[in-house]
């Protein structure tokens, strides 16, 4: 298992490293780890709404809790019991994360735009904010 608190800190944490690599010009990595920025925090966030300590995090811990193991933001967002509020309030800054999916890692490179990166890293501090 891993502690709530982590799980806030290192959404964080990839969300910093993304502002590096966006510095740095690497625009596929930064929106990569926008992405995983948002379904840590995400995790976090479904931690709180059901009053956990913890998130499951292998195979053992997720027996009987199998539909909170993905990627899908779209899921997570859904579980984390704030749905209507982030939709309500950023919907757009929503809307740029949710195009993210775990697949990006697989990417040409150079599939990602400076633009891509610099929409996603504000979208992402916005939606992590509010989780």
């Amino acid at each position: 298992m891993i502690a709530r608190l982590d799980l806030r800190n290192i959404a964080r944490a990839r969300l910093r490293d993304a502002e590096k690599l966006l510095s740095a010009r690497r625009y596929d990595g930064a929106v990569y780890l926008c992405g995983y920025a948002v379904e840590i925090a995400l995790k976090a966030r479904i931690c709180r709404a059901l009053g956990w300590s913890e998130f499951p995090e292998t195979s053992r811990d997720f027996e009987g809790y199998q539909s909170l193991r993905t990627h899908r933001l779209d899921v997570l967002l859904h579980f984390s019991g704030v749905e209507a509020r982030i939709k309500a309030r950023l919907m757009a800054e929503w809307s740029i994360v949710a195009m993210w999916e775990p697949e990006t890692r697989y990417r040409r490179v150079g599939t990602a735009s400076m633009a891509d990166a610099s929409d996603m890293i504000p979208a992402t501090k916005s939606v992590v904010a509010a989780l």
